[in-house]
C-alpha cells in the first residue's frame, strides 16, 4: 500500500525530519538513508519499521539541518584532488575534450570532500525518535485513509456484483420457454411437428434444463459476496484473504456465465467479471 508520513523535530540550531515514502510490494522492504551520524541506530530503525509497518517498498530517510558553522566544515584531500586532476587532464587529452570544468568534477569524486559529522548526543536521539514516531503515526494516518477510499470502492463493486446477479435472477425465468421453443422448433424441422413425442421431449428438456440450473451458483454467489464485505470490515489485515474470496466468486461468476445459454444473462456475467477484475486490481492495495 502506498503511503508517506513525516516527523520535525526542532532543535536550538537547526532541525530533525524523517519522511516515510511506501509503495506496494508483497513484503516489508526496507531502505534507510541516514546521516553518517546514525550509522549505528540503524538496526534499531529497521526493528522498528518491522514491527509498525506490515508490507510495502519503503524508503525512510532522516535529514539533519543545523545552521551551526562548525558542523559543516569540511576538509579536502587535497593530495587525492590533484591525482584526479591529473588523471583527468590526460583522459581529456586523449579524447581531444575541453579541460576548463575538470576541477569541478574532480572536486564531486569520491573521498575528495570530508564533512565532519559529529556525533549524535542521547538528547538528540530522543528528538530523533520523536520525529521518527511522528513520521510513523502520519503514515499510518495515511494509510487509513486510502483504506477508507479503497474499502468504499470495493463495497459499491461488490454491490455492483449483486445487483447483476438480481437481474439475472430476473431473467432467469425466461430461459425455459426460449429453450422449449428453441427444441421445438429443431424437432420440427428435422422430423416434422407431428412426429415430435411430446411426453418425451418434456423428459429430455426437464434434464436439458437441469444441467442449466444456477440456482446453487447464485446462493455461493451471494454468500461469497457477504463473507468478501464481512471481511473487509475486519480490522485485522485480510488482503490476502479477500483475494482467496475474489477467486471465489469468479469460480462461481464463471460457473453461471457456462450455464446461461442467454444472451441478456451472458451480458450481466460479462458485467461482473469486469467488476470482479477491477476489485482484484485494487486488492493489490489492501494489507
Amino acid at each position: 500500500m502506498t503511503g508517506y508520513g513525516t516527523g520535525i523535530k526542532n532543535l536550538a540550531n537547526g532541525k530533525y525530519t524523517v519522511e516515510i515514502k511506501s509503495l506496494n510490494s508483497k513484503f516489508l522492504e526496507l531502505n534507510l538513508k541516514l546521516p553518517k551520524a546514525f550509522s549505528d541506530k540503524e538496526f534499531f530503525l529497521r526493528n522498528e519499521c518491522s514491527k509498525l509497518l506490515e508490507r510495502g517498498k519503503v524508503m525512510l530517510s532522516i535529514n539533519a539541518e543545523t545552521t551551526d558553522s562548525n558542523l559543516k566544515a569540511a576538509t579536502i584531500n587535497k593530495d587525492l584532488l590533484k591525482h584526479y586532476f591529473s588523471e583527468l587532464q590526460m583522459v581529456a587529452k586523449e579524447l581531444g575534450q575541453r579541460e576548463d570544468e575538470l576541477l569541478s568534477a574532480a572536486i564531486n569524486l569520491p573521498e575528495v570532500i570530508k564533512y565532519d559529522e559529529s556525533s549524535v548526543s542521547e538528547e538528540e536521539w530522543k528528538l530523533v525518535l520523536e520525529a521518527f514516531y511522528a513520521s510513523i503515526d502520519s503514515f499510518q494516518k495515511f494509510r487509513a485513509d486510502e483504506g477508507a477510499v479503497l474499502e468504499k470502492d470495493l463495497t459499491e463493486r461488490i454491490q455492483t456484483i449483486l445487483n447483476l446477479m438480481e437481474m439475472v435472477v430476473k431473467e432467469e425465468p425466461n430461459r425455459v420457454p426460449a429453450i422449449r421453443e428453441k427444441l421445438n422448433n429443431m424437432l420440427s424441422d428435422a422430423v416434422g411437428k407431428e412426429k415430435v413425442d411430446q411426453n418425451r421431449l418434456e423428459q429430455e428438456l426437464i434434464y436439458y434444463i437441469d444441467k442449466l440450473d444456477i440456482t446453487e451458483e447464485k446462493v455461493r454467489l451471494k454468500s461469497h459476496c457477504d463473507y468478501f464485505i464481512e471481511t473487509l470490515k475486519n480490522k485485522d489485515a485480510n488482503g490476502k484473504k479477500l483475494g482467496f474470496i475474489s477467486q471465489e466468486i469468479g469460480r462461481e461468476i464463471n460457473t453461471m456465465g457456462s450455464k446461461a445459454n442467454d444472451a441478456n444473462i451472458q451480458r450481466y456475467v460479462v458485467g461482473m467479471k469486469e467488476e470482479l477484475e477491477k476489485i482484484k486490481e485494487q486488492l493489490l492495495n489492501v494489507l
